[in-house]
């Protein structure tokens, strides 16, 4: 057997292990409803729309790999109304002095992250477990080592939710 038949065996058990991982675990729908109003979904150096599906992709995935703690008969479906991410995007003039051609964003603790949303979570039936309308920030986000992530995209935002997701579905975690 070759390199490259090896390689492809072992892309496809890979991959066949993750769908049967993710087979049992609950799942997740989110819509982002009129994400051209959110507060701050700006790039610094890409079109609003690629960074805007770039973010709502990357956090979709991080909610989906949340929820893999969760019962997998259980269903969390979330409508976000408004994402305002971490820091704010200035021209890059007005931070280094010339025009470098690209935004820059500035992490400030003024420039708290903040999601708005409603959820709920469901059984198979169909039966609402919990729900809820959610307005989270997190005003000390820069002050928390364990919620630190500056090499990680959209870190800030992920130690939110994750803080949210535990706590509030600490019950049905229990369950699982």
């Amino acid at each position: 057997m070759n390199t490259l038949t090896k390689a492809v065996l072992v892309s496809l058990a890979t991959s066949s292990l993750t769908i049967s991982a993710n087979a049992l675990a609950a799942s997740v729908e989110i819509n982002w409803q009129n994400p051209e109003k959110y507060a701050d979904v700006r790039p610094t150096n890409e079109s609003r729309v690629k960074f805007r599906e770039r973010t709502f992709e990357a956090l979709d995935k991080y909610v989906g790999e949340l929820a893999e703690k969760l019962p997998e008969k259980e269903k969390l479906s979330m409508t976000v109304t408004n994402l305002d991410l971490a820091g704010q995007v200035w021209p890059s003039s007005f931070v280094f002095g010339n025009a470098t051609g690209s935004d820059v964003r500035i992490i400030k603790r003024v420039d708290i992250p903040r999601i708005s949303f409603s959820y709920s979570l469901t059984d198979d039936s169909g039966k609402v477990l919990k729900s809820a309308d959610v307005k989270l920030k997190d005003m000390s986000f820069l002050d928390n080592p364990s919620t630190f992530r500056q090499n990680e995209y959209l870190g800030y935002e992920k130690a939110m939710l994750k803080d949210w997701f535990d706590e509030e579905m600490a019950d049905a975690l229990a369950q699982n």
